[in-house]
């Protein structure tokens, strides 16, 4: 009998305490006991003077320190707005309820925290219909260009979700630029096909406008990516293929435009698109490469060898209705929130934020997710609701890396490493998995664990689940004025992996 662990565990140290003590505990456990479960010890785990170690020993390093994390969270597309609104209309007291367990930032809330939301510019394949914001053939200058042509409950949601998370950053990509037959594509549609020549050269003002129609909402964008999925042309939902010479072409021109026009902070991101062909569609020039994620993390590891110095954004991956809940837990740390970002991703996204118990609404006609794709909460059209397990994963995560006091900072990445007898149980540190490959029955153990930092150290017993610590810690220097975030993770199938720890 093999079994394999999986571990998360998260931390933060501020200035607050005279000694390092966890006061603050999140669980998600395989067998639905708990979900995202707040254990707060009545009183602190202290750390203290070094002893034996336990079965396995977490080494927290903080002189260590790697990339910022920006947040976690998903899409908001035309469909998942809209099942918002419906919820607003039908059952206001729920919908706020949601939006507050969704992106509530507040310390010790019973809230997930999220942060970062994709926003697609025109229709996607989670749209009612297909739509772009530039309508009127031949008009290169854009002077009719009509960021209302969405609708209106895309705005008033990100507004919504605003109001509750001061945090949100808001990352915003066109799929298709354009719906007029003959009108900037030469496939005269916006399925599928690619730019024509005269409209690369204006399509950086047509990014621009988009960017201006967004703060005309009071709803700067974070980040833009030029296209997404620039390899990919689909005939059946809006898509637009794009070499690598003409993504490169674009953003030249755009970040030019946005220095000059007040977007100068603003991420600017090439290929927003899959694991799988990083290697050959890497752009020097962008700020960022996001990533998708078909192929496999290790891909990733590929394009951080090779530009250490750029931002990586993991931007899409989407649940699919039927799949096995606990697996998918499990597969979402193991590749997106702990592997993931030890590969250096500053970001961990899943694609809709809400769908309806099939997987729609879909674009009509669209050939996408055939096996339907799961949202982060469904969305009943009686006015309930419901969270998935694509939520619990980032719920676990997001702990770990949101400001723990008003205005404060994220939390980075920082080095971790794991001894002990079952150091190959973790995968990056605090909740333990247990199944067997060989004749399918679980051997749930949990791991009993010491946790060293900064020459002190604390026990505790991660069961089979993904577990969250806080703890608080002084600030390394008197003068220090920053508060410190620590978040670790582990996981592995019954081989040694890298561990991953965040501050």
């Amino acid at each position: 009998m093999r079994f394999s662990s999986f571990c998360s565990v998260l931390f933060l140290a501020v200035e607050l305490a005279v000694s390092q003590q966890i006061w603050d505990i999140w669980q998600t456990t395989w067998d639905r006991s708990g979900l995202f479960t707040s254990l707060a010890p009545s009183t602190p785990i202290n750390f203290v003077s070094p002893g034996a170690i336990g079965m396995a020993d977490i080494v927290v390093d903080d002189s260590e320190v790697f990339q910022t994390i920006y947040g976690f969270g998903g899409s908001l597309t035309d469909s998942a707005a809209q099942l918002f609104n419906n919820l607003k209309t039908k059952n206001s007291a729920n919908y706020w309820t949601l939006l507050d367990y969704l992106f509530s930032p507040t310390d010790g809330a019973n809230a997930a925290g999220l942060n970062y939301i994709r926003v697609p510019l025109g229709a996607s394949d989670f749209s009612a219909n297909t739509y772009t914001y530039a309508t009127s053939p031949g008009d290169t200058s854009f002077s009719h260009f009509n960021i209302n042509n969405a609708p209106s409950y895309v705005f008033s949601t990100l507004q919504d979700i605003l109001s509750v998370n001061r945090y949100l950053k808001i990352h915003v990509l066109p799929w298709s630029p354009a719906s007029v037959p003959g009108w900037m594509k030469n496939s005269g549609t916006m399925n599928g096909g690619s730019l024509t020549n005269a409209s690369v050269a204006i399509y950086a003002n047509y990014l621009l406008k988009c960017l201006q129609g967004f703060q005309s909402k009071g709803l700067t964008p974070f980040a833009i990516s030029i296209q997404n999925e620039p390899m990919n042309s689909d005939t059946t939902y809006p898509s637009c293929s794009m070499t690598v010479a003409v993504e490169a072409q674009i953003g030249i021109a755009f970040r030019a435009l946005m220095n000059d026009n007040g977007f100068g902070d603003v991420l600017l991101i090439g290929y927003d698109h899959n694991w799988s062909g990083v290697s050959t569609y890497a752009i020097p020039l962008i700020e960022a490469a996001p990533r998708h994620s078909l192929g496999t993390v290790n891909e990733q590891s590929t394009f951080q060898s090779a530009f250490p110095n750029y931002d990586i954004l993991f931007t899409e991956c989407t649940g699919t209705i039927g799949s096995d809940w606990w697996s998918d837990i499990k597969w979402y740390m193991d590749n997106i929130f702990i592997v993931g970002l030890g590969y250096g991703s500053s970001t961990g996204l899943m694609w809709n934020l809400a769908l309806d118990g099939n997987g729609d609404p879909l674009l009509p006609g669209s050939d996408s997710c055939t096996n339907g794709c799961r949202g982060i909460v469904q969305i009943n059209s009686n006015g309930t609701y419901s969270v998935n397990q694509e939520f619990y994963a980032m719920a676990q995560a997001s702990k770990a890396i949101i400001p723990k006091d008003v205005g404060g900072p994220f939390g980075q990445r920082i080095g971790v490493s794991v001894g002990g007898e079952l150091n190959w149980a973790l995968i990056v540190g605090a909740a333990h998995i247990g199944d067997d490959t060989d004749n399918g029955t679980w051997d749930p153990v949990a791991v009993p664990t010491t946790i060293e930092f900064r020459g002190m150290q604390a026990s505790y017993t991660f069961p089979v689940g993904v577990t969250t610590l806080w703890w608080f810690a002084p600030a390394p220097s008197f003068n220090a004025e920053e508060e410190d975030s620590y978040a670790l993770y582990s996981e592995t199938d019954g081989k040694q992996h890298p561990l991953r720890f965040f501050k």
